[in-house]
């Protein structure tokens, strides 16, 4: 593999199922200098697709390493905000995989010390990097779907079942921070329920109602107990409607001209054109690890800084609250500022 050379040198903390993807754009890039793992097995496979660059399984010795400007965190998500707190108390940026924490409070800690120290906060809500994602944001904002009315989105698979978090945690925040900068809006209330099935305690399948004003609603349905794989967005206006499809090798960006029409005081439905929309065919991962580089060179701020991540922990935690009542409705108010 040719890789590129990179004035910027990073660390990837956590190499094992997710962390082995950006450990591979990142050496890519040519800015991978040093990888980081509790696991000698897994320092072990990655040293010897990347002899080069150096390992460690002590974290403090990554934090402390004066040559690396940008940390990349890939641990499990009980840790981000520790870890990601000592990583900017140590005057460096960091790259938090998704969620930026467990709570909101935590996070809010992590936003005020980046921008205390003019750290670049960066999370990992990889599908606002997708291009089928940034058109379709560009249809959203233009009016080509007209008021939007409501949006759904299905991410459902069978495994990879988490015993750190819920699934609500592990799937559900790709499509919360998609619908929350579809929107510009943020939810009055939700209402999340779910079923636990294979752990106690640890919920697998769970609906999240997403109640915003101006009458817009939207629903996020997640599982890894189903028997096949779906990623799906769709986003209902009432003058055009859109569908996201990552499971499809081709046209996962389609827009449908269709609609309810009144005719004679009956609604009608307007059957017109499809059409599949070509985007960049560019992986989303490398996309985002380049912009995490691009934010560390230029001192700017990400697509999916912390502020943004705190927009979307905070209703990730109200919905953990709802699920934790048994489906009753939680306004964002309840969550602690």
């Amino acid at each position: 593999m040719n890789r590129e050379k990179n004035s910027v040198q990073v660390a990837v903390v956590g190499c094992g199922y997710w962390g082995k993807n950006l450990v591979r754009n990142f050496a890519q890039l040519g800015a991978l200098t040093w990888i980081c793992d509790k696991s000698e097995t897994a320092l072990k496979a990655q040293s010897q697709l990347y002899p080069q660059i150096g390992i460690t399984n002590d974290f403090r010795e990554i934090i402390s390493n004066p040559e690396i400007q940008g940390v990349v965190l890939a641990t499990p998500a009980a840790m981000h905000f520790s870890q990601a707190r000592e990583v900017l108390l140590h005057g460096k940026d960091v790259f938090v995989e998704k969620p930026l924490s467990l709570r909101y409070k935590e996070g809010r800690e992590l936003v005020e010390i980046a921008e205390t120290r003019g750290a670049v906060l960066m999370v990992g809500h990889i599908l606002e990097y997708h291009p089928a994602v940034t058109l379709l944001k560009k249809l959203v904002y233009s009016g080509e779907l007209g008021k939007l009315l409501y949006i759904y989105s299905n991410r459902l698979n069978l495994g990879k079942v988490r015993q750190e978090e819920n699934i609500l945690w592990s799937f559900a925040p790709h499509d919360i921070a998609v619908i929350s900068s579809l929107l510009h809006l943020e939810p009055t209330e939700v209402i999340s329920v779910g079923g636990t099935y294979l752990q106690s305690g640890i919920a697998d399948v769970t609906v999240t109602n997403l109640v915003f004003p101006q009458n817009i609603r939207a629903h996020i349905f997640v599982s890894w107990l189903h028997p096949s794989k779906e990623q799906k967005l769709v986003v209902i206006g009432d003058r055009k409607m859109a569908v996201f499809n990552d499971t499809v090798k081709e046209g996962k960006l389609k827009l449908y001209d269709k609609g309810i029409e009144w005719q004679g005081g009956l609604p009608i439905a307007r059957q017109t054109s499809e059409t599949i929309l070509f985007t960049d065919e560019k992986e989303p991962l490398l996309l985002e690890c380049q912009h995490f580089l691009e934010c560390i060179k230029k001192r700017d701020t990400p697509l999916t800084d912390g502020s943004s991540a705190l927009k979307v922990l905070k209703i990730l935690e109200a919905s953990e609250l709802s699920l934790q009542k048994g489906g009753l409705p939680v306004s964002l108010n309840e969550i602690e500022e």
